[in-house]
């Protein structure tokens, strides 16, 4: 998979032998070329995975009856210059095994370092191959740092995502309150100012203000919800929903607009007035006492 400050921006989809974007600015930006290519490479890089993992199986004695997980990892890290330029800082080219650091390219001194014994083998013979190492060192600090950059230009797209604001409001369990809702989502970056208000007074937590906190949603984005549980009968109160969005520019006030939500409490007490009248006639109908206190066990069980 691709990351882009640890947002993935494409991946390769074993599935169906391809590579896909993340992010829809992929999927504009990249010409199909970028599409093709990558798919080719991924799909020979699959396929060298295979070899070399029955390799360091044989190697370390292990058998196929458990799972083993060869991962590699490469890529560079900028800094962003005074003049505005992305430069190249470090970077990175490695190996695990089975969750181990394996092996791992020291692209200042154009050396592999081993962090295991079996993987000295490899050290030695990767070492011994002049153009490769250079090919790595040049990919890491020239190509590595032309996708970064463009990548991070492309990408900048995402920052100034506002959130959709809702404020809606939902039965509480108590008959003669709500629960108000004030939620924001869709947004990115994460930070963001939420604040539910009663005739323009920020509502705290010692007014009963809960929160979800932001959490992503499977988008890149995030979301937060607010609550606050209020009487159903304060109607001539306004309710708003305040969002500060930076990152976008983005304030909104939303103002609640007093619906209230269904299946309210009233009618579900009117089926139990309605139930308890109809029960109080059976059992009065009743002469014989064995089965009125038949009924009512029946009436606690329900009850319970």
């Amino acid at each position: 998979m691709g990351l882009l400050d640890n947002k993935m921006i494409d991946y390769f989809d074993s599935d169906i032998q391809r590579k896909v974007p993340k992010q829809d600015w992929m999927k504009e930006q990249m010409p199909a070329e970028y599409w093709e290519k990558g798919t080719q490479s991924r799909q020979s890089k699959q396929q060298w995975f295979k070899v070399n993992i029955d390799i360091l199986m044989k190697r370390m004695r292990q058998n196929d009856s458990d799972v083993h997980i060869l991962q590699w990892m490469h890529g560079c890290e900028g800094e962003m210059q005074p003049h505005g330029k992305l430069q190249y800082h470090r970077g990175k080219d490695m190996y695990s095994y089975d969750g181990t650091d394996f092996l791992s390219f020291d692209d200042s001194h154009s050396t592999w370092v081993a962090t295991n014994v079996a993987a000295e083998p490899t050290k030695r013979k990767w070492d011994g191959v002049q153009v490769l190492k250079e090919y790595i060192k040049g990919y890491l600090e020239t190509e590595c740092m032309d996708w970064l950059r463009k990548f991070v230009e492309f990408g900048k797209k995402m920052d100034t995502i506002s959130p959709t604001v809702y404020v809606f409001s939902k039965n509480a369990r108590l008959e003669k309150s709500i629960i108000l809702q004030c939620m924001a989502t869709g947004f990115y970056l994460k930070d963001i100012v939420l604040q539910i208000k009663r005739n323009s007074l920020i509502l705290t937590n010692e007014d009963g203000v809960s929160t979800t906190g932001t959490r992503p949603n499977g988008d890149e984005t995030y979301q937060r919800k607010d609550c606050v549980e209020i009487l159903r009968t304060d109607m001539s109160s306004n309710y708003t929903c305040e969002v500060k969005h930076v990152a976008s520019g983005m304030h909104v006030e939303e103002e609640w607009d007093h619906t209230l939500p269904s299946g309210s409490g009233p009618i579900v007490v009117g089926v139990g007035v309605l139930f308890l009248v109809l029960l109080a006639v059976l059992l009065v109908g009743l002469n014989k006492k064995r089965i009125l206190a038949y009924y009512m066990c029946c009436f606690e069980g329900i009850a319970r």
